[in-house]
């Protein structure tokens, strides 16, 4: 009796193993992958295009700073303002949910030229020794930077888009050449050149899409006005009169760019 208890048992104890191993085992949860997140300190680089005008006022004055009559202020936009850009970026978000807020700064290297020609050819009071007048205006947007604050939507987890706006800052070089002629026939011109650093206002809007962890890529749109310049030129005749010529510019920009950010968060 004894002897058929112990098979008995061990028949059950080599049995138990062999049936456990046949039970089906419950795979592991899926680990999830930790969702990107856009609070953080970021920079980058950009770059594009731009296009543009300058709205141009002239006024051709006397030596006494009288506007010349039939001359009165010709106004002209010229050949548009427009080049390439380069530059970079620097900022801070900050994510609630589904919406992000931000401040952005960047500075940019243009290359924007344009130019205008101005003729007075129905001024009847020009001082005496000079016969005609004309301004030619040539202008570079050599560079400028902004100071905006952006807002925006997570479309998905990892595509923005958003609005910005704010600060816009610039500096304008412009060369003016004042022209014209002694009753001799003999051409007379004198030019001045200056930069001018000038402030105004942008606005505009972009897509930002996080590709990998630490990594972003956008493009964006900027509407940009700056602030009115003024530059003034004389020009003296051989015969010791002259005539002058008050300028006064205004920009406005159309800026289109892509770049990439890498953020310092986690992901």
């Amino acid at each position: 009796m004894k002897r058929i208890l112990l098979i008995g048992a061990s028949i059950v104890a080599l049995a138990v193993p062999a049936m456990a191993a046949d039970l089906p085992v419950k795979a592991p949860p899926p680990v999830m992958a930790p969702l990107p997140t856009w609070t953080g300190f970021y920079l980058g680089l950009n770059g594009g295009y731009s296009w543009g005008n300058s709205r141009r006022e002239v006024n051709f004055v006397t030596s006494t700073g009288g506007i010349v009559t039939g001359g009165g202020t010709i106004t002209g936009s010229g050949q548009d303002l427009e080049g390439g850009l380069f530059g970079g970026q620097i900022g801070y978000n900050w994510q609630t949910a589904n919406w992000v807020l931000g401040i952005e700064t960047d500075i940019q290297w243009a290359n924007q030229r344009g130019s205008a020609v101005f003729n007075c050819p129905s001024c009847v009071t020009l001082p005496s020794g000079v016969v005609g007048a004309g301004a030619v205006v040539d202008q570079n947007l050599e560079w400028f930077g902004t100071f905006r604050g952006r807002g925006g939507f997570l479309v998905t987890p990892t595509a923005l888009l958003y609005a910005t706006g704010g600060l816009a800052y610039g500096s304008l070089e412009t060369d003016l050449t004042l022209f014209g002629r002694t009753p001799g026939g003999v051409g007379i011109s004198a030019t001045r050149s200056g930069s001018s650093t000038r402030v105004g206002w942008t606005v505009g809007g972009g897509v930002e899409w996080k590709f990998r962890p630490g990594w972003s890529a956008k493009i964006e749109y900027l509407y940009m006005e700056l602030e009115n310049t003024s530059n003034n030129l004389f020009l003296t005749s051989p015969a010791g009169t002259g005539i002058g010529a008050n300028l006064t510019s205004r920009v406005t920009d159309n800026i289109i760019r892509g770049g990439f950010n890498y953020s310092f968060s986690a992901y």
